[in-house]
């Protein structure tokens, strides 16, 4: 019997690991797809406005509802003055070239 709960135990803490780090794969992929559809919306927005939103702009117009204006996660997003959706903390793609 105690060898049987040893072995369970060990699987146990051998599954923990892998299943926390799902979760964070989870909602990075959860936030990509957020991301996507959000700039499906900014370009729907611009079609009939004919100039990029803020997110404000979108929820004002019906685009998106109040309590979609960040990822999943929580994370915050941000709307470029060229339309580009991005999470607001990361890092832009003309710094990083130098």
């Amino acid at each position: 019997m105690l060898i049987v709960l040893l072995i369970i135990s060990i699987l146990i803490l051998v599954s923990i690991p892998n299943v926390t780090k799902h979760f964070a794969t989870i909602d990075e992929k959860g936030c990509k797809a957020y991301i996507a559809m959000v700039q499906g919306q900014v370009e729907a927005y611009r079609v009939d406005y004919m100039g990029y939103p803020t997110i404000e702009d979108l929820v004002a117009k019906g685009y998106l509802k109040e309590n979609e204006t960040s990822c999943p996660n929580k994370e915050a997003i941000v709307i470029t003055s060229e339309g580009e959706v991005k999470l607001a903390n990361a890092p832009s793609a003309t710094n990083a070239g130098g």
